[in-house]
Protein backbone atom coordinates (compact mmCIF):
# COMPACT_ATOMS: atom_id res chain seq x y z
CA UNK A 1 0.00 0.00 0.00
CA UNK A 2 3.20 2.33 0.46
CA UNK A 3 3.48 2.67 -2.99
CA UNK A 4 0.69 4.19 -3.67
CA UNK A 5 0.92 7.02 -0.98
CA UNK A 6 2.21 9.72 -3.47
CA UNK A 7 -1.01 9.88 -5.30
CA UNK A 8 -3.51 12.50 -5.40
CA UNK A 9 -7.03 13.16 -3.76
CA UNK A 10 -10.33 11.68 -6.05
CA UNK A 11 -13.59 12.16 -6.04
CA UNK A 12 -15.20 12.57 -2.74
CA UNK A 13 -11.98 13.70 -1.09
CA UNK A 14 -12.99 17.31 -2.77
CA UNK A 15 -16.13 17.93 -0.74
CA UNK A 16 -15.77 16.19 2.12
CA UNK A 17 -11.98 17.72 2.46
CA UNK A 18 -9.88 19.31 0.28
CA UNK A 19 -12.45 21.84 0.04
CA UNK A 20 -14.07 21.70 3.17
CA UNK A 21 -12.82 24.74 5.81
CA UNK A 22 -14.21 23.29 8.61
CA UNK A 23 -11.29 21.20 9.20
CA UNK A 24 -8.78 23.62 8.46
CA UNK A 25 -7.96 24.04 12.57
CA UNK A 26 -4.61 25.56 13.13
CA UNK A 27 -5.32 24.83 17.46
CA UNK A 28 -6.68 22.32 19.28
CA UNK A 29 -9.76 24.48 21.23
CA UNK A 30 -12.93 22.98 21.76
CA UNK A 31 -14.83 24.67 19.40
CA UNK A 32 -12.48 24.14 16.32
CA UNK A 33 -12.79 20.26 17.43
CA UNK A 34 -16.60 20.34 17.82
CA UNK A 35 -16.88 22.41 14.50
CA UNK A 36 -14.70 20.14 12.92
CA UNK A 37 -15.87 16.64 13.71
CA UNK A 38 -19.71 18.50 12.50
CA UNK A 39 -18.50 18.99 9.28
CA UNK A 40 -19.55 16.42 7.12
CA UNK A 41 -22.43 17.69 5.18
CA UNK A 42 -23.01 15.05 3.11
CA UNK A 43 -23.98 13.11 5.90
CA UNK A 44 -25.58 16.11 8.24
CA UNK A 45 -22.78 16.09 10.35
CA UNK A 46 -22.35 12.25 11.09
CA UNK A 47 -19.40 10.19 11.09
CA UNK A 48 -17.75 12.76 13.63
CA UNK A 49 -14.61 10.49 14.65
CA UNK A 50 -13.46 10.22 10.93
CA UNK A 51 -13.87 14.12 9.99
CA UNK A 52 -11.89 15.06 13.65
CA UNK A 53 -9.61 12.45 12.58
CA UNK A 54 -8.86 14.71 8.64
CA UNK A 55 -8.59 17.72 11.11
CA UNK A 56 -6.22 16.68 13.21
CA UNK A 57 -4.21 15.59 10.13
CA UNK A 58 -4.51 19.23 8.68
CA UNK A 59 -3.17 20.18 12.11
CA UNK A 60 -0.38 18.28 11.95
CA UNK A 61 1.09 18.78 8.48
CA UNK A 62 -0.26 22.52 8.55
CA UNK A 63 -2.07 21.80 5.25
CA UNK A 64 -4.32 19.80 2.90
CA UNK A 65 -1.59 17.22 1.55
CA UNK A 66 -2.61 13.87 -0.12
CA UNK A 67 0.32 12.03 1.08
CA UNK A 68 0.13 12.93 4.90
CA UNK A 69 -3.70 12.28 4.72
CA UNK A 70 -3.26 8.66 2.99
CA UNK A 71 -0.42 7.82 5.67
CA UNK A 72 -2.55 8.07 8.14
CA UNK A 73 -5.18 5.49 6.91
CA UNK A 74 -2.06 3.03 6.00
CA UNK A 75 -1.70 3.40 9.31
CA UNK A 76 -4.97 2.55 10.33
CA UNK A 77 -4.79 -0.05 7.77
CA UNK A 78 -1.66 -2.00 9.22
CA UNK A 79 -3.17 -1.80 13.18
CA UNK A 80 -6.38 -3.00 11.65
CA UNK A 81 -4.36 -5.94 10.24
CA UNK A 82 -3.01 -6.84 13.29
CA UNK A 83 -5.93 -6.14 15.30
CA UNK A 84 -7.64 -8.98 13.21
CA UNK A 85 -4.61 -11.76 13.38
CA UNK A 86 -5.48 -10.90 17.18
CA UNK A 87 -9.26 -11.57 16.69
CA UNK A 88 -8.74 -14.30 14.45
CA UNK A 89 -6.81 -16.21 16.73
CA UNK A 90 -9.44 -16.07 19.48
CA UNK A 91 -12.22 -17.53 16.79
CA UNK A 92 -10.42 -20.14 15.31
CA UNK A 93 -9.29 -21.41 18.82
CA UNK A 94 -13.24 -21.29 19.79
CA UNK A 95 -13.91 -23.04 16.30
CA UNK A 96 -11.36 -26.43 17.67
CA UNK A 97 -8.62 -24.98 15.91
CA UNK A 98 -5.34 -26.29 17.31
CA UNK A 99 -3.51 -23.88 19.10
CA UNK A 100 -0.63 -24.35 16.53
CA UNK A 101 -3.31 -23.86 13.35
CA UNK A 102 -5.27 -20.95 15.16
CA UNK A 103 -2.02 -18.91 15.20
CA UNK A 104 -0.51 -19.94 11.80
CA UNK A 105 -4.35 -19.68 10.17
CA UNK A 106 -4.96 -16.40 12.02
CA UNK A 107 -1.55 -14.72 10.28
CA UNK A 108 -2.33 -15.95 7.03
CA UNK A 109 -6.06 -14.78 6.83
CA UNK A 110 -4.67 -11.51 8.36
CA UNK A 111 -1.92 -10.97 5.74
CA UNK A 112 -3.90 -11.81 2.70
CA UNK A 113 -6.95 -9.51 3.65
CA UNK A 114 -4.48 -7.03 4.43
CA UNK A 115 -2.14 -7.28 0.80
CA UNK A 116 -5.27 -7.87 -1.18
CA UNK A 117 -5.88 -5.26 -3.70
CA UNK A 118 -9.36 -4.82 -3.47
CA UNK A 119 -7.71 -2.73 -0.17
CA UNK A 120 -6.07 -1.04 -2.20
CA UNK A 121 -8.89 1.88 -3.03
CA UNK A 122 -10.48 1.53 0.75
CA UNK A 123 -6.80 2.71 1.54
CA UNK A 124 -6.10 5.10 -0.41
CA UNK A 125 -9.17 6.85 -1.29
CA UNK A 126 -8.55 9.19 1.55
CA UNK A 127 -11.92 9.71 2.55
CA UNK A 128 -13.23 5.98 2.41
CA UNK A 129 -10.94 5.74 6.14
CA UNK A 130 -14.47 6.39 7.71
CA UNK A 131 -14.70 3.01 6.30
CA UNK A 132 -11.54 1.97 7.15
CA UNK A 133 -11.76 3.68 10.82
CA UNK A 134 -14.97 2.09 11.36
CA UNK A 135 -13.57 -1.81 10.43
CA UNK A 136 -10.71 -1.32 13.08
CA UNK A 137 -12.89 -0.59 15.73
CA UNK A 138 -15.40 -3.59 14.50
CA UNK A 139 -12.40 -5.93 14.56
CA UNK A 140 -11.81 -4.89 18.48
CA UNK A 141 -15.65 -5.08 19.04
CA UNK A 142 -15.46 -8.59 18.04
CA UNK A 143 -12.28 -9.61 19.61
CA UNK A 144 -13.86 -8.65 22.92
CA UNK A 145 -17.40 -10.09 21.97
CA UNK A 146 -15.46 -13.47 21.72
CA UNK A 147 -13.71 -12.96 24.74
CA UNK A 148 -16.67 -12.12 26.72
CA UNK A 149 -18.48 -15.30 25.32
CA UNK A 150 -15.34 -17.40 25.89
CA UNK A 151 -15.26 -15.94 29.73
CA UNK A 152 -19.41 -17.02 29.94
CA UNK A 153 -18.33 -20.75 28.64
CA UNK A 154 -15.83 -20.91 31.17
CA UNK A 155 -18.42 -19.17 34.05
CA UNK A 156 -15.87 -16.68 34.67
CA UNK A 157 -16.87 -12.16 34.94
CA UNK A 158 -17.33 -10.88 31.44
CA UNK A 159 -19.06 -7.46 32.23
CA UNK A 160 -15.78 -6.17 31.37
CA UNK A 161 -15.33 -7.32 28.12
CA UNK A 162 -19.02 -6.63 27.10
CA UNK A 163 -18.31 -2.75 28.22
CA UNK A 164 -15.42 -3.16 25.77
CA UNK A 165 -17.53 -4.45 23.19
CA UNK A 166 -20.20 -1.60 23.36
CA UNK A 167 -17.41 1.14 23.54
CA UNK A 168 -15.57 0.05 20.32
CA UNK A 169 -19.01 -0.85 18.58
CA UNK A 170 -20.14 3.19 19.86
CA UNK A 171 -16.25 4.22 18.07
CA UNK A 172 -17.14 2.47 14.66
CA UNK A 173 -20.39 3.72 14.48
CA UNK A 174 -19.03 7.33 15.45
CA UNK A 175 -17.08 6.69 12.24
CA UNK A 176 -19.39 5.08 9.66
CA UNK A 177 -23.14 4.32 10.66
CA UNK A 178 -23.11 0.94 8.64
CA UNK A 179 -21.01 -0.08 11.51
CA UNK A 180 -24.66 -0.78 13.59
CA UNK A 181 -24.97 -4.06 12.02
CA UNK A 182 -22.44 -5.12 14.51
CA UNK A 183 -25.36 -7.07 16.14
CA UNK A 184 -25.70 -9.03 13.56
CA UNK A 185 -22.37 -10.28 13.10
CA UNK A 186 -22.94 -11.56 16.79
CA UNK A 187 -25.51 -13.34 15.83
CA UNK A 188 -23.88 -14.79 13.09
CA UNK A 189 -21.21 -16.23 15.48
CA UNK A 190 -23.73 -17.74 17.71
CA UNK A 191 -25.32 -19.64 14.92
CA UNK A 192 -21.89 -21.15 13.75
CA UNK A 193 -19.17 -20.76 15.78
CA UNK A 194 -20.54 -20.43 19.67
CA UNK A 195 -23.85 -21.81 19.43
CA UNK A 196 -24.86 -20.33 22.53
CA UNK A 197 -23.17 -21.74 24.91
CA UNK A 198 -22.36 -20.68 28.53
CA UNK A 199 -21.73 -23.17 31.36
CA UNK A 200 -25.16 -21.88 33.34
CA UNK A 201 -28.25 -22.89 31.53
CA UNK A 202 -29.64 -19.89 32.45
CA UNK A 203 -27.32 -17.33 30.46
CA UNK A 204 -27.73 -20.29 27.46
CA UNK A 205 -31.38 -19.33 27.51
CA UNK A 206 -30.80 -15.82 27.84
CA UNK A 207 -28.71 -15.56 24.86
CA UNK A 208 -30.81 -17.45 22.77
CA UNK A 209 -34.11 -15.50 23.63
CA UNK A 210 -32.10 -12.01 23.86
CA UNK A 211 -30.58 -12.55 19.86
CA UNK A 212 -34.58 -13.69 18.94
CA UNK A 213 -35.85 -10.67 20.03
CA UNK A 214 -33.14 -8.90 18.51
CA UNK A 215 -33.66 -10.19 14.96
CA UNK A 216 -37.83 -9.20 15.78
CA UNK A 217 -36.91 -6.05 16.40
CA UNK A 218 -34.35 -5.67 13.65
CA UNK A 219 -36.79 -7.26 10.76
CA UNK A 220 -39.66 -4.62 12.15
CA UNK A 221 -37.32 -1.99 12.00
CA UNK A 222 -36.43 -3.26 8.17
CA UNK A 223 -40.47 -3.88 7.28
CA UNK A 224 -41.96 -1.31 8.91
CA UNK A 225 -39.27 1.86 8.35
CA UNK A 226 -36.69 1.01 5.93
CA UNK A 227 -38.54 -0.31 3.51
CA UNK A 228 -41.42 2.40 3.20
CA UNK A 229 -39.09 4.88 3.83
CA UNK A 230 -36.56 3.84 0.85
CA UNK A 231 -38.52 2.08 -1.52
CA UNK A 232 -39.75 3.45 -5.07
CA UNK A 233 -40.99 2.15 -7.82
CA UNK A 234 -39.59 5.05 -9.94
CA UNK A 235 -36.55 6.10 -10.62
CA UNK A 236 -34.92 7.59 -7.18
CA UNK A 237 -34.21 10.90 -7.52
CA UNK A 238 -30.82 11.53 -9.55
CA UNK A 239 -30.25 7.71 -10.23
CA UNK A 240 -31.18 5.43 -13.15
CA UNK A 241 -32.71 2.72 -11.54
CA UNK A 242 -35.69 2.00 -8.86
CA UNK A 243 -35.78 -0.63 -6.00
CA UNK A 244 -36.63 -3.73 -7.63
CA UNK A 245 -33.77 -2.76 -10.09
CA UNK A 246 -31.05 -2.14 -7.84
CA UNK A 247 -32.20 -5.67 -5.75
CA UNK A 248 -31.67 -7.20 -9.34
CA UNK A 249 -28.50 -5.48 -10.17
CA UNK A 250 -26.83 -6.55 -6.47
CA UNK A 251 -26.90 -9.97 -7.49
CA UNK A 252 -24.36 -9.22 -10.27
CA UNK A 253 -22.31 -6.50 -7.86
CA UNK A 254 -21.80 -9.30 -5.01
CA UNK A 255 -20.95 -12.00 -7.89
CA UNK A 256 -18.67 -9.18 -9.36
CA UNK A 257 -17.10 -8.51 -5.68
CA UNK A 258 -16.89 -12.51 -5.08
CA UNK A 259 -14.45 -12.74 -8.47
CA UNK A 260 -12.61 -9.97 -7.52
CA UNK A 261 -11.77 -11.36 -4.03
CA UNK A 262 -11.19 -15.28 -5.59
CA UNK A 263 -8.79 -13.37 -8.44
CA UNK A 264 -7.41 -10.87 -7.56
CA UNK A 265 -6.26 -9.21 -10.53
CA UNK A 266 -5.97 -5.21 -10.57
CA UNK A 267 -7.31 -5.22 -14.22
CA UNK A 268 -10.75 -6.78 -12.79
CA UNK A 269 -10.36 -3.56 -10.39
CA UNK A 270 -11.16 -0.35 -12.24
CA UNK A 271 -12.28 1.77 -9.22
CA UNK A 272 -14.91 3.80 -11.73
CA UNK A 273 -17.92 1.35 -12.18
CA UNK A 274 -20.53 4.13 -13.56
CA UNK A 275 -21.21 2.62 -16.26
CA UNK A 276 -22.29 -0.90 -14.52
CA UNK A 277 -25.45 -1.93 -16.22
CA UNK A 278 -28.58 -2.09 -14.69
CA UNK A 279 -30.72 -5.39 -14.18
CA UNK A 280 -33.60 -4.33 -15.63
CA UNK A 281 -35.18 -7.70 -15.21
CA UNK A 282 -34.79 -11.23 -14.19
CA UNK A 283 -33.23 -11.96 -17.69
CA UNK A 284 -32.36 -8.30 -18.95
CA UNK A 285 -29.29 -8.96 -18.62
CA UNK A 286 -29.73 -12.87 -18.47
CA UNK A 287 -26.13 -13.27 -16.04
CA UNK A 288 -28.94 -12.06 -13.73
CA UNK A 289 -30.83 -14.68 -12.74
CA UNK A 290 -27.76 -16.80 -12.67
CA UNK A 291 -25.95 -14.51 -10.46
CA UNK A 292 -28.91 -14.63 -7.95
CA UNK A 293 -29.28 -18.58 -8.36
CA UNK A 294 -25.42 -18.60 -7.36
CA UNK A 295 -25.72 -16.62 -4.14
CA UNK A 296 -28.95 -18.18 -2.95
CA UNK A 297 -26.74 -21.64 -3.19
CA UNK A 298 -24.22 -20.51 -1.55
CA UNK A 299 -26.17 -18.98 1.31
CA UNK A 300 -28.20 -22.61 1.52
CA UNK A 301 -24.37 -24.31 1.34
CA UNK A 302 -23.43 -21.85 4.35
CA UNK A 303 -26.96 -22.60 6.25
CA UNK A 304 -26.51 -26.67 6.32
CA UNK A 305 -22.66 -26.81 7.39
CA UNK A 306 -22.88 -24.29 10.28
CA UNK A 307 -22.63 -27.40 12.32
CA UNK A 308 -20.20 -29.71 9.71
CA UNK A 309 -18.25 -26.20 9.39
CA UNK A 310 -18.69 -23.31 11.23
CA UNK A 311 -15.98 -21.01 10.73
CA UNK A 312 -16.89 -21.67 6.66
CA UNK A 313 -20.26 -21.12 7.54
CA UNK A 314 -19.43 -18.17 9.56
CA UNK A 315 -17.32 -16.55 7.07
CA UNK A 316 -19.98 -17.18 3.19
CA UNK A 317 -22.61 -15.32 6.36
CA UNK A 318 -20.54 -12.45 7.11
CA UNK A 319 -19.62 -11.86 3.48
CA UNK A 320 -23.74 -11.27 2.96
CA UNK A 321 -24.08 -9.10 6.32
CA UNK A 322 -21.16 -7.15 5.14
CA UNK A 323 -23.66 -6.01 2.28
CA UNK A 324 -26.50 -6.28 4.15
CA UNK A 325 -26.54 -2.27 3.99
CA UNK A 326 -25.21 -1.65 0.82
CA UNK A 327 -26.78 -4.31 -1.22
CA UNK A 328 -29.95 -3.07 0.10
CA UNK A 329 -33.03 -0.60 -0.91
CA UNK A 330 -31.13 2.39 -0.02
CA UNK A 331 -30.44 4.45 -3.33
CA UNK A 332 -26.49 4.31 -3.09
CA UNK A 333 -24.21 3.54 -5.92
CA UNK A 334 -24.32 0.46 -7.49
CA UNK A 335 -20.71 -0.30 -6.88
CA UNK A 336 -17.78 0.47 -4.72
CA UNK A 337 -15.30 -1.75 -3.58
CA UNK A 338 -14.42 -0.33 -0.22
CA UNK A 339 -18.09 -1.77 1.07
CA UNK A 340 -15.82 -5.17 0.54
CA UNK A 341 -13.05 -4.47 3.73
CA UNK A 342 -14.61 -6.74 5.94
CA UNK A 343 -16.66 -9.08 3.87
CA UNK A 344 -13.27 -9.70 2.53
CA UNK A 345 -12.68 -11.52 5.62
CA UNK A 346 -15.78 -13.41 5.31
CA UNK A 347 -14.36 -15.17 1.91
CA UNK A 348 -10.95 -15.83 3.14
CA UNK A 349 -12.37 -17.16 6.30
CA UNK A 350 -14.30 -19.88 4.21
CA UNK A 351 -10.99 -20.59 1.82
CA UNK A 352 -9.10 -20.85 4.74
CA UNK A 353 -11.89 -23.47 6.38
CA UNK A 354 -12.07 -25.16 3.14
CA UNK A 355 -8.56 -25.35 2.42
CA UNK A 356 -7.51 -26.77 6.46
CA UNK A 357 -10.72 -29.66 5.90
CA UNK A 358 -8.82 -30.61 2.32
CA UNK A 359 -5.84 -30.71 3.56
CA UNK A 360 -7.01 -33.48 6.75
CA UNK A 361 -8.33 -35.07 4.33
CA UNK A 362 -6.23 -35.67 1.77
CA UNK A 363 -3.23 -35.77 4.14
CA UNK A 364 -1.32 -33.17 2.62
CA UNK A 365 2.38 -32.56 4.01
CA UNK A 366 3.16 -29.63 5.86
CA UNK A 367 5.77 -28.32 3.66
CA UNK A 368 4.01 -28.77 0.28
CA UNK A 369 1.23 -26.38 2.19
CA UNK A 370 3.35 -23.99 3.40
CA UNK A 371 4.91 -23.63 0.22
CA UNK A 372 1.62 -22.96 -1.65
CA UNK A 373 0.15 -20.61 0.83
CA UNK A 374 3.32 -18.73 0.20
CA UNK A 375 3.17 -18.77 -3.26
CA UNK A 376 -0.42 -17.39 -3.12
CA UNK A 377 0.52 -15.03 -0.56
CA UNK A 378 2.97 -13.31 -2.40
CA UNK A 379 1.04 -13.35 -6.07
CA UNK A 380 -1.40 -11.43 -3.53
CA UNK A 381 1.24 -9.13 -2.10
CA UNK A 382 2.35 -8.32 -5.94
CA UNK A 383 -1.06 -7.26 -7.43
CA UNK A 384 -1.68 -5.64 -4.58
CA UNK A 385 1.62 -3.46 -4.87
CA UNK A 386 1.15 -3.53 -8.88
CA UNK A 387 -2.41 -1.79 -8.19
CA UNK A 388 -0.77 0.90 -5.19
CA UNK A 389 2.00 1.13 -7.62
CA UNK A 390 -0.73 2.62 -10.11
CA UNK A 391 -2.41 4.56 -7.44
CA UNK A 392 0.99 6.01 -6.79
CA UNK A 393 1.13 9.48 -8.86
CA UNK A 394 -2.34 11.30 -10.27
CA UNK A 395 -1.37 11.20 -13.92
CA UNK A 396 -0.41 7.55 -13.70
CA UNK A 397 -3.79 5.72 -11.89
CA UNK A 398 -5.87 8.65 -14.33
CA UNK A 399 -4.42 6.96 -17.04
CA UNK A 400 -4.68 3.38 -15.90
CA UNK A 401 -7.97 4.04 -14.57
CA UNK A 402 -9.05 4.64 -18.66
CA UNK A 403 -7.09 2.25 -19.73
CA UNK A 404 -9.37 -0.86 -17.30
CA UNK A 405 -12.52 1.17 -17.81
CA UNK A 406 -12.34 3.00 -21.28
CA UNK A 407 -16.18 3.69 -21.35
CA UNK A 408 -16.05 5.24 -17.61
CA UNK A 409 -17.38 8.81 -17.90
CA UNK A 410 -15.42 9.38 -14.71
CA UNK A 411 -12.51 7.82 -15.48
CA UNK A 412 -12.30 10.29 -18.62
CA UNK A 413 -13.71 13.27 -16.70
CA UNK A 414 -10.96 12.56 -14.18
CA UNK A 415 -7.55 12.43 -16.21
CA UNK A 416 -8.94 15.61 -18.29
CA UNK A 417 -9.41 17.08 -14.28
CA UNK A 418 -5.53 15.76 -13.87
CA UNK A 419 -3.96 17.24 -16.55
CA UNK A 420 -6.00 20.54 -15.73
CA UNK A 421 -4.68 20.43 -12.18
CA UNK A 422 -1.11 20.22 -13.42
CA UNK A 423 -1.88 23.33 -15.30
CA UNK A 424 -3.27 25.41 -12.91
CA UNK A 425 0.06 24.52 -10.90
CA UNK A 426 2.32 25.24 -14.26
CA UNK A 427 0.41 27.58 -16.66
CA UNK A 428 2.05 25.42 -18.98
CA UNK A 429 -0.53 25.63 -22.13
CA UNK A 430 0.57 22.09 -23.29
CA UNK A 431 -0.94 20.75 -20.23
CA UNK A 432 -3.52 22.46 -20.97
CA UNK A 433 -4.31 21.73 -24.28
CA UNK A 434 -3.91 17.61 -22.82
CA UNK A 435 -6.50 18.28 -21.06
CA UNK A 436 -8.46 19.89 -23.79
CA UNK A 437 -7.85 16.84 -26.26
CA UNK A 438 -8.57 13.81 -23.64
CA UNK A 439 -11.95 16.26 -22.37
CA UNK A 440 -12.87 15.92 -26.21
CA UNK A 441 -11.80 12.08 -26.73
CA UNK A 442 -13.72 11.36 -23.23
CA UNK A 443 -16.75 13.15 -25.11
CA UNK A 444 -16.64 11.67 -28.04
CA UNK A 445 -15.93 7.88 -26.94
CA UNK A 446 -18.57 8.31 -24.03
CA UNK A 447 -21.23 10.82 -25.15
CA UNK A 448 -20.49 12.87 -21.45
CA UNK A 449 -21.92 16.17 -21.25
CA UNK A 450 -19.73 16.78 -18.44
CA UNK A 451 -16.92 16.30 -20.81
CA UNK A 452 -18.36 18.42 -23.90
CA UNK A 453 -18.62 20.87 -20.69
CA UNK A 454 -15.00 20.42 -20.02
CA UNK A 455 -14.53 21.30 -23.07
CA UNK A 456 -15.82 24.53 -23.39
CA UNK A 457 -14.86 25.35 -19.99
CA UNK A 458 -10.57 24.99 -21.03
CA UNK A 459 -11.26 26.04 -24.12
CA UNK A 460 -12.13 29.07 -22.81
CA UNK A 461 -9.33 29.48 -20.94
CA UNK A 462 -6.94 28.83 -23.74
CA UNK A 463 -8.94 31.69 -26.02
CA UNK A 464 -10.14 29.22 -28.40
CA UNK A 465 -13.37 27.80 -27.70
CA UNK A 466 -16.00 28.67 -30.66
CA UNK A 467 -19.40 28.23 -31.08
CA UNK A 468 -19.49 25.26 -32.22
CA UNK A 469 -17.84 23.93 -28.91
CA UNK A 470 -21.02 25.40 -27.39
CA UNK A 471 -23.18 23.28 -30.02
CA UNK A 472 -22.04 20.38 -29.01
CA UNK A 473 -22.75 20.88 -25.66
CA UNK A 474 -26.21 22.04 -26.27
CA UNK A 475 -27.19 18.73 -28.48
CA UNK A 476 -25.67 16.45 -26.05
CA UNK A 477 -28.24 18.29 -23.41
CA UNK A 478 -30.77 17.58 -25.58
CA UNK A 479 -30.31 13.87 -26.52
CA UNK A 480 -30.10 13.11 -22.90
CA UNK A 481 -32.53 12.94 -19.33
CA UNK A 482 -30.92 15.37 -17.69
CA UNK A 483 -30.04 14.64 -13.73
CA UNK A 484 -27.72 15.83 -10.84
CA UNK A 485 -24.40 15.60 -13.33
CA UNK A 486 -26.12 17.96 -15.90
CA UNK A 487 -27.13 20.16 -13.51
CA UNK A 488 -23.44 20.44 -11.86
CA UNK A 489 -22.97 21.36 -15.26
CA UNK A 490 -24.67 24.52 -14.60
CA UNK A 491 -23.68 25.35 -11.00
CA UNK A 492 -19.88 24.70 -12.36
CA UNK A 493 -20.65 27.29 -15.31
CA UNK A 494 -21.94 29.94 -13.04
CA UNK A 495 -19.07 29.37 -10.14
CA UNK A 496 -16.61 29.75 -13.31
CA UNK A 497 -17.97 32.91 -14.63
CA UNK A 498 -17.47 34.57 -11.34
CA UNK A 499 -14.73 33.57 -10.91
CA UNK A 500 -13.25 35.21 -13.81
CA UNK A 501 -12.67 32.29 -16.57
CA UNK A 502 -13.86 34.05 -19.52
CA UNK A 503 -16.88 32.34 -20.63
CA UNK A 504 -18.81 33.79 -23.52
CA UNK A 505 -22.09 35.55 -21.16
CA UNK A 506 -24.65 34.61 -23.67
CA UNK A 507 -23.95 31.09 -23.98
CA UNK A 508 -24.29 30.30 -20.41
CA UNK A 509 -27.57 32.48 -20.14
CA UNK A 510 -28.66 30.19 -22.68
CA UNK A 511 -27.25 26.84 -20.90
CA UNK A 512 -29.31 28.13 -17.88
CA UNK A 513 -32.48 28.45 -20.72
CA UNK A 514 -32.03 24.63 -21.63
CA UNK A 515 -31.29 23.44 -18.46
CA UNK A 516 -34.29 25.47 -16.76
CA UNK A 517 -36.68 23.79 -20.08
CA UNK A 518 -35.76 20.10 -18.59
CA UNK A 519 -34.54 20.00 -14.72
CA UNK A 520 -36.56 20.97 -11.81
CA UNK A 521 -35.14 23.42 -9.64
CA UNK A 522 -35.49 24.30 -5.92
CA UNK A 523 -36.59 27.67 -4.73
CA UNK A 524 -33.44 28.70 -3.56
CA UNK A 525 -31.74 27.57 -6.76
CA UNK A 526 -34.03 29.29 -8.38
CA UNK A 527 -32.79 32.07 -6.30
CA UNK A 528 -28.93 32.16 -6.52
CA UNK A 529 -29.90 31.31 -10.39
CA UNK A 530 -31.48 34.55 -10.28
CA UNK A 531 -28.72 36.37 -8.88
CA UNK A 532 -26.31 35.22 -11.16
CA UNK A 533 -28.45 36.78 -13.86
CA UNK A 534 -28.89 40.02 -12.38
CA UNK A 535 -25.26 40.65 -11.98
CA UNK A 536 -22.85 39.18 -14.00
CA UNK A 537 -25.84 38.47 -17.92
CA UNK A 538 -25.95 41.63 -18.47
CA UNK A 539 -29.70 41.52 -18.90
CA UNK A 540 -30.81 42.14 -15.32
CA UNK A 541 -34.55 41.45 -16.71
CA UNK A 542 -33.80 37.67 -16.95
CA UNK A 543 -33.26 37.22 -13.27
CA UNK A 544 -37.24 38.55 -12.65
CA UNK A 545 -39.11 35.27 -13.70
CA UNK A 546 -36.72 33.13 -11.25
CA UNK A 547 -37.25 35.14 -8.45
CA UNK A 548 -40.88 35.48 -8.85
CA UNK A 549 -41.02 31.14 -9.02
CA UNK A 550 -38.96 31.31 -5.74
CA UNK A 551 -41.28 33.91 -3.80
CA UNK A 552 -44.27 31.97 -4.62
CA UNK A 553 -42.55 28.52 -3.70
CA UNK A 554 -41.30 29.80 -0.36
CA UNK A 555 -43.14 30.34 2.80
CA UNK A 556 -44.91 33.62 3.60
CA UNK A 557 -41.88 35.67 5.02
CA UNK A 558 -39.22 33.61 4.26
CA UNK A 559 -35.96 35.18 5.02
CA UNK A 560 -33.85 34.22 1.59
CA UNK A 561 -36.49 36.54 -0.23
CA UNK A 562 -35.38 39.86 1.89
CA UNK A 563 -31.99 39.64 0.59
CA UNK A 564 -33.44 39.69 -3.06
CA UNK A 565 -35.65 42.40 -2.15
CA UNK A 566 -33.02 44.15 -1.09
CA UNK A 567 -30.33 44.01 -3.94
CA UNK A 568 -33.67 44.78 -6.35
CA UNK A 569 -34.16 48.30 -4.75
CA UNK A 570 -30.79 49.19 -3.89
CA UNK A 571 -30.15 49.17 -7.78
CA UNK A 572 -33.72 51.01 -8.10
CA UNK A 573 -35.63 48.50 -9.37
CA UNK A 574 -38.52 49.21 -7.14
CA UNK A 575 -40.88 47.57 -9.46
CA UNK A 576 -39.55 44.01 -9.88
CA UNK A 577 -39.07 44.17 -5.81
CA UNK A 578 -42.71 44.92 -5.33
CA UNK A 579 -43.62 41.97 -7.44
CA UNK A 580 -41.53 39.69 -6.27
CA UNK A 581 -43.18 41.07 -2.55
CA UNK A 582 -46.88 40.43 -4.05
CA UNK A 583 -45.99 36.71 -4.97
CA UNK A 584 -44.37 36.00 -1.66
CA UNK A 585 -47.45 37.77 -0.07
CA UNK A 586 -49.92 35.63 -2.03
CA UNK A 587 -48.37 32.53 -1.00
CA UNK A 588 -49.10 33.75 2.73
CA UNK A 589 -52.39 34.62 2.08
CA UNK A 590 -52.41 31.18 0.54
CA UNK A 591 -51.19 29.41 3.72
CA UNK A 592 -54.00 31.59 5.76
CA UNK A 593 -56.88 30.20 3.68
CA UNK A 594 -55.74 26.84 3.48
CA UNK A 595 -58.13 24.49 5.86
Amino acid sequence: MGLGIGGGFVLDDAQTIVNNPLIRITQLDRESLLTAAASFQAGHGSRPLAMLSFALDYWRHGGIDAPAFKATNLLIHVLTTFALAWMLRKLLMLANWSGRHATTGALVIAMAWGIHPLQVSAVLYVVQRMQTLSTFFVVLALWAYLALRQAQMAGRPAWRWGLAAGACWLLGMLSKEDAVIFPLYCLLLELTVLRFDARQPLRRQSLRRTYLAMAIAGLGLYLLWVLPHYWSWQAYPGRDFNSVERLLTQGRVLTLYLGQMLFPLPSRMPFNYDTFPISRGLLHPPATLAALLLLAGLLVWAWRWRRRRPIFSFGVLLFFAGHLITSNVIPLELVFEHRNQLPLLGILLALADLLQAASARWQVPGGRLAVGLALVLLATGSAGALRAWHWGEPVRFAEYSVRVAPDSPRAWLALAGTWFDRYKQSRSNTDLDRAIAISAAGAARTGSASAYANVVTYKSIRGTATAADWQHLFQRLGEIQPGPREKDILWNNIKNVRAGIPLDRDQVVHLIAVLGQRIDFSPIEDIQIGAFLYAHSGQPRLALPYFLRAAKALPHGDPNIGPVLGTLRASGHNDWARSVALANDAQGEGERIRP
